[in-house]
């Protein structure tokens, strides 16, 4: 909705400037449009990416709460292979 919304202006902004404008002017306008409009999308990538990371920190902290409550003996009780599977995100932390 904000790329569609901040298109749209853009497109409006730009005929309305480009009236009295140069070619060269109307191109460079054009151009910087363009990059901005690529810049906001990166932008909202990173946002989603932040989101996602920030998920992953979240899932992290309540596995290793899960290990905490459970208060096994793990290195009685899992091998060293199950215990880099759990790290790794491969293997359920509790069972």
């Amino acid at each position: 909705m904000k790329i569609a919304l901040a298109i749209g202006t853009a497109l409006c902004a730009l005929t309305f400037a480009s009236c009295n404008q140069s070619p060269a002017d109307n191109l460079a306008d054009r151009v910087e449009d363009a990059a901005n409009e690529r810049a906001d999308a990166m932008e909202n990538r990173a946002g989603a990416l932040e989101d996602r990371a920030e998920q992953v920190r979240q899932t992290g902290e309540e596995r290793a709460d899960a290990i905490s409550a459970a208060d096994r003996n793990v290195a009685a009780t899992m091998s060293q292979e199950r215990r880099d599977a759990v790290i790794a995100n491969e293997a359920p932390a509790v069972r």
